[in-house]
């Protein structure tokens, strides 16, 4: 079992999250009474909607910390699954490729969690983008169909970078080597969420309060500059403030908490872009109002390779 629960900082930093959810919930019930009109309903039942999705997200944390490293490799495994899975219904494939697809969702995907939980980093660093990169389009044309055959490969490819290449350096987190943190590698993973599920959150804020100016408005319409400046500087200061929870000094976890945000924000961006050129506003329905899985994880599919080799490559020897 994981030593979590027996981590004073830990507990203080997931005690205060699940405070910060009854406090949104309250705020969440009043604004629902007292708003009404049609205008202020959706921005009050997406917030409700995100808070009762969080709740669901906490409760399985937690539950996986009860068994340790193995229980976060099978929560993001199962995670990278579903992601994966509603990527490719959004973008079907010929019968020809299902032989690719049955190498990627049940070898590829367990043997890269598989060499994350061996702590094979040079391995599971290549795996995918190396190794499944020559044997994926292989397989393809071994079975002769060559209509669309580039693009038939490179969505395959895209998911597995994204949904299970990227995601799965999150749990990796927890294998890392830290001198003087040893026990605690739990914090870096919760603080990784923290920072870059807030930046969410707060750009939609800021982006509610002041925005005017559109980001890119043929991607995502509802994203304004000031959403994302407002957001990212509120997150940064945020990720800041937990610096006691990290192996970081207060400068440093600024700084990782600014890269998170600005990556996070890119990939929310760039599979915002992904929807739009499909012609759907969501990837899935498995979160409550709040779209599919990947809809919830693509700024953190983005943030979390970058975080992890900043963290391995400045804190472990």
């Amino acid at each position: 079992m994981l030593r979590a629960f027996h981590d004073p900082r830990l507990m203080w930093l997931f005690g205060g999250v699940l405070f910060l959810l009854v406090i949104l919930g309250f705020i969440g019930d009043i604004l629902k009474e007292r708003h009404r009109d049609v205008a202020s309903r959706p921005t009050i039942y997406n917030l409700n909607a995100r808070v009762r999705a969080w709740w669901k997200m906490c409760t399985v944390f937690a539950l996986s910390l009860l068994l340790g490293h193995v229980g976060m490799l099978i929560l993001f495994a199962i995670i990278s699954f579903i992601a994966m899975r509603e990527f490719m219904t959004l973008v079907p494939t010929p019968r020809a490729d299902h032989r690719a697809l049955f190498w990627s969702f049940f070898v590829i995907m367990p043997l890269q969690y598989y060499l994350v939980g061996a702590q094979r980093y040079g391995f599971f660093a290549i795996m995918i983008p190396v190794l499944a990169f020559i044997f994926i389009p292989s397989i393809m044309a071994i079975y002769g169909e060559t209509e669309h055959f580039l693009e038939r490969a490179a969505k395959i490819q895209f998911g597995l970078m994204v949904c299970v290449y990227c995601l799965s350096h999150a749990p990796a987190l927890l294998l890392l080597k830290i001198p003087g943190f040893g026990g605690h590698e739990a914090r870096l993973l919760l603080y990784l969420g923290i920072v870059d599920q807030m930046n969410d959150v707060l750009q939609y804020f800021w982006g509610k309060a002041i925005g005017k100016h559109k980001v890119a408005w043929r991607v995502s319409p509802s994203r304004t500059w000031e959403g994302f400046f407002g957001g990212v500087i509120s997150a940064t200061a945020l990720g800041a403030a937990l610096w006691w929870v990290t192996p970081f000094t207060p400068l440093q976890s600024a700084g990782m908490s600014f890269i998170i945000c600005f990556v996070g924000s890119a990939g929310g961006l760039v599979m915002s872009a992904m929807k739009r050129d499909i012609g759907i506003k969501d990837f899935g329905l498995v979160v409550e109002k709040q779209g599919g899985m990947l809809d919830r994880i693509d700024s953190l599919c983005f943030a979390a390779p970058i975080f992890f080799h900043l963290v391995r490559y400045y804190f472990v020897p």
